[in-house]
């Protein structure tokens, strides 16, 4: 008979991993703020926190509102000059990924 070691370890993993997919099954609202961590905008530009790159950005941005006035044109110029990334949408995206492996324990810092 052979004997497999560490299947329990790994069916446990697998639980717990289809439970947390579970939790974030479905369209997702968060906040742009769980996006755009500290982290995020170490690693993808040169910025510290969202508010230093909307402040760089030379837009008013104090809310909701201001940062949807934001022509769209414009935006994605910035992002395109201060990132990795050719637009609003792309940074966005990786963000979502970012935050998606997070919460799948599978990123470097799980949450």
């Amino acid at each position: 008979m052979i004997e497999i070691k560490g299947f329990d370890d790994l069916s446990k993993k697998l639980e717990d991993l289809a439970e947390k997919a579970e939790s974030i099954h479905g369209t997702q609202e968060v906040p742009l703020s769980e996006l755009l961590t500290p982290g995020f905008l170490a690693k993808h530009t040169r910025f510290l926190s969202e508010d230093e790159m909307f402040e760089a950005s030379g837009f008013k941005v104090e809310t909701a509102e201001d940062f949807a006035n934001i022509p769209d044109e414009e935006w994605d110029n910035f992002i395109q000059q201060n990132t990795p990334f050719a637009s609003w949408s792309d940074m966005l995206s990786a963000a979502g990924t970012e935050w998606t492996q997070k919460k799948l324990g599978l990123g470097e810092d799980e949450a």
